[in-house]
């Protein structure tokens, strides 16, 4: 099997980096804050309601805006090049 196919199992480390900040905004999470009407708006209700009227810090509601407003942080991208990276290697030294 050709490397071509590798690709298409395991997505090169920049897809993956650029995906997860543009699946995070058509969530609803913009630069200028929760969309009206969103996924991320409902989310942030139901999560407002749980917490008596705030969001948590550190919640997956302000993890993902945080994502949505400033892009992954330089250590998660460090951290999931070099994962996907070694999976790569993994999947091509069993296919090769």
């Amino acid at each position: 099997m050709g490397p071509g196919i590798i690709c298409v199992g395991v997505p090169p480390a920049g897809m993956v980096l650029f995906s997860i900040p543009a699946t995070v905004s058509v969530l609803g999470f913009k630069a200028g804050g929760i969309a009206a009407g969103s996924v991320a708006a409902t989310m942030m209700s139901v999560a407002a309601k749980a917490n008596n009227g705030g969001v948590a810090a550190g919640s997956t509601v302000a993890v993902l805006q945080s994502i949505g407003a400033a892009g992954l942080p330089g250590g998660a991208q460090v951290g999931l090049s070099s994962a996907l990276g070694t999976l790569g290697g993994i999947v091509g030294a069993k296919w090769f």
